[in-house]
């Protein structure tokens, strides 16, 4: 199949190169969302245990109508408090048999399951809530962005700061023109905290009699049980996560993103420790360029993690402290900082600017969010609220965006990417990366 033709999304997206037919399950036709007016949501959750205890909890509001974890001991907890639900391992087994008692779906797993599960449910025509990245590799972000589309159904991914003050702040103030023409964003983060920079996957271990093994490694290559992989440190291991930067990328990214109408960067170079194939490097740089948009100038920027930094603005004050993330925008006329993963507080530095900005800040202009992204989507299930602001059609350029810097990392040299044919410009080792193989289980 051509990678241009995967754009149009035409007929069954297991077509995908390597999809085993049953990854999907056996919904057919074309399945549209509904909204869900004069009732609570149905909803299902892929993922109890974990971060997806988190999503469990979100819903009560809600009927939450069956759970599915393939550890038993990390769901105990979601499992204990919904025993009048039917609790499942297998989530393909959930949706098939379930499938007229599900208005909605919550997904959250590790990366590497993101794009199956959720693909499934909006083939099915459910509202589906992914925690980010939303997808493994740059195709599937794709394929589930114009599969929403198609299947008309509402969908959110889970980075939360999306839903918050301080991101509305941020654009605000550039649209305001506060600071100025901005050519240069960097962005740092104290990621990895789990252990990366592996060069061989560790030995075969007994697997807990609460795991189910085979589930828990999906459409993943088979490989031996080890402690190693689970809870959490599944990110530093290509298979199954996208490292510090599909971790955190997603929420110290999105800021940057949004306001400055980035997409669709034309390069992207990458320096880093050693890499390996079978884990992400413990540090890395990767610097993006985007062309202008509209009126906003050419941009460079710069991603820092593995507690590498960039340089110190001129603008910051000496002997103050820089926190383990955040994000500086450089302007013709003010410097920008905002010292958080979420965006949380956003600055002019120095302090002395910021003091004579705050009298005199710019009117809102975007609406808030009340009660967070989670609430955020059940909203908008449910016709009570407008589109979620991560809904996949603004997430999906932006996980696009972020796993290309994970393309570079792993290639080792400078990438040009052509977005329209997902591919790597003249370069088919690093494009082979824009996709995967997925294990028939």
């Amino acid at each position: 199949m051509r990678r241009r033709d995967f754009v149009k999304l035409s007929g069954a997206t297991a077509l995908l190169s390597g999809m085993p037919s049953g990854v999907f399950g056996v919904a057919t036709g074309l399945r549209q969302g509904k909204i869900i007016t004069g009732r609570k949501l149905n909803i299902a959750c892929i993922g109890a245990g974990g971060r997806g205890e988190a999503a469990v909890q979100a819903m009560r509001g809600e009927n939450i109508v069956a759970l599915c974890d393939v550890d038993a001991k990390q769901a105990a907890t979601s499992f204990a408090a919904h025993t009048n639900v039917p609790h499942y391992t297998d989530y393909r087994k959930m949706l098939k048999e379930m499938d007229g008692e599900i208005d909605a779906v919550t997904v959250s797993t590790p990366d590497h399951t993101h794009f199956p599960a959720a693909m499934m449910a909006v083939k099915q025509g459910k509202h589906v809530f992914v925690e980010k990245p939303m997808a493994h590799t740059v195709e599937e972000a794709r394929l589930l962005r114009l599969a929403v589309k198609k299947h008309n159904v509402i969908s959110q991914m889970g980075n939360q700061g999306h839903a918050k003050e301080g991101i509305r702040l941020v654009k605000e103030w550039i649209d305001a023109g506060v600071i100025g023409d901005i050519h240069q964003v960097d962005i740092w983060t104290n990621r990895p905290i789990w252990p990366q920079g592996m060069t061989a996957q560790p030995p075969a271990m007994p697997v807990p009699g609460t795991i189910d093994w085979n589930l828990w490694l999906g459409v993943a290559p088979k490989r031996p049980y080890n402690s190693n992989y689970l809870p959490f440190k599944w990110r530093g291991w290509w298979d199954f996560g996208t490292g510090a930067f599909g971790d955190m990328g997603c929420h110290i990214m999105d800021a940057p993103f949004w306001a400055l109408k980035l997409e669709n960067p034309t390069s992207i170079t990458a320096e880093t420790s050693p890499v390996s194939n079978e884990s992400p490097p413990k540090w890395s740089i990767v610097t993006y360029k985007f062309p202008a948009r509209g009126k906003m100038p050419p941009i460079t920027m710069t991603w820092y993690d593995g507690k590498k930094k960039p340089p110190r603005p001129a603008s910051l004050e000496e002997g103050r402290s820089v926190p383990a993330q955040g994000v500086y925008y450089h302007g013709t006329k003010k410097t920008l900082a905002s010292f958080s993963a979420y965006c949380n507080s956003p600055r002019l530095i120095p302090e002395s600017d910021m003091r004579e900005f705050a009298p005199n800040r710019p009117e809102e202009t975007i609406p808030r969010v009340k009660g967070g992204h989670f609430a955020e989507w059940i909203r908008a299930c449910k016709g009570e609220g407008p589109m979620p602001g991560s809904n996949f059609e603004y997430a999906g350029p932006l996980t696009e965006t972020i796993l290309l810097g994970n393309i570079a990392i792993r290639a080792g040299r400078k990438i040009r990417w052509d977005s329209k044919k997902l591919e790597c410009i003249g370069d088919p080792e690093s494009t082979r990366l824009v996709s995967k193989k997925y294990r028939k289980f």
